[in-house]
């Protein structure tokens, strides 16, 4: 048991840590309340949302229903759909520790995406959660606040060039794209180590080199990328379990095989100095195979 349920000054109800947690701790695992079926058609999601709250307890169903991370919701299912950390592989909601976190810090999760600035957060948090944020991203003073935001924005406008770019941009200028994801990862960086959206960049500069034949940094990227789920998600997430085999495996990748340009041998034997160099991470395999 790492937290405690206290009230927060200003805020209501929280968890706050009990004692020191690492980086990486997994500090919740519960099973849901509800569970719904990825594309399901409304009439489907309307009627399998209704029967398993309508099967809850009376105190169970309030419970539920009170909860502060209940979205704004456009029809009567939308009403019992709340925040999702959802490990499909042991089909629990889980919360992991993304830095360490001091005995008595409260413990908080992002709402939204990561590449929201300031302004979009706060106007996002309140229009669907009805609150003003006040954790330390949100609070920084103008200045960083500002700095923190243009960050922000920069990974954005990268994320959309890298996912616009797909198959096409890594056949025709693979150099450009890889370019685009080390200045993703430079940004995510200085908005801080280990951020939690470090893996998916990583992956991109994974499918690059395997495009181009370059096996060696492929393994290296894969890797730093499979660590980062695992710090975020846990070693028994599905992030974790299948790109630990695509990183076993090369050939399993759709993109395996376009180009030998850069071709390396896929080898441990790479010197110390060569891997300490290697900055870049990657992004999402499905958008980059579905674009």
């Amino acid at each position: 048991m790492y937290v405690l349920c206290v009230d927060v000054l200003g805020k209501g109800k929280g968890l706050v840590a009990i004692e020191n947690i690492s980086r990486g701790t997994r500090i919740l695992s519960q099973e849901p309340i509800i569970t719904v079926p990825r594309n399901e058609d409304s009439e489907q999601l309307r009627i399998s949302t209704y029967q398993q709250v309508g099967a809850l307890g009376e105190h169970q169903r309030r419970a539920f229903l009170s909860m502060h991370s209940i979205h704004a919701y456009r029809n009567a299912a939308e009403q019992y759909h709340g925040i999702n950390r959802w490990n499909s592989n042991i089909k629990r909601h889980t919360v992991h520790a993304l830095r360490d976190i001091r005995e008595g810090e409260e413990i908080t999760i992002y709402y939204l995406g990561v590449h929201k600035n300031r302004k979009a957060r706060k106007e996002a948090l309140q229009a669907n959660f009805g609150f003003q944020c006040s954790c330390g991203l949100c609070s920084l003073p103008l200045e960083q606040s500002q700095e923190s935001d243009r960050r922000l924005d920069e990974i954005y406008r990268s994320d959309n060039l890298i996912g616009r770019g797909g198959l096409i941009e890594i056949r025709r200028s693979p150099l450009r794209f890889l370019r685009n994801v080390n200045e993703q990862v430079r940004l995510y960086n200085e908005q801080r180590p280990d951020d939690a959206g470090l893996p998916r960049a990583f992956l991109d500069a994974a499918q690059i080199a395997i495009a181009n034949g370059d096996l060696a940094r492929r393994r290296i990227f894969a890797e730093r990328a499979i660590s980062g789920w695992h710090m975020a998600n846990g070693g028994d997430s599905m992030e974790v379990i299948e790109h630990r085999i695509l990183a076993r495996d090369p050939s399993k990748y759709q993109l395996y095989g376009i180009s030998m340009k850069w071709r390396t041998q896929d080898s441990w034997q790479i010197s110390r100095t060569a891997r300490s160099s290697l900055v870049l991470n990657s992004h999402s395999q499905a958008r980059l195979q579905h674009v």
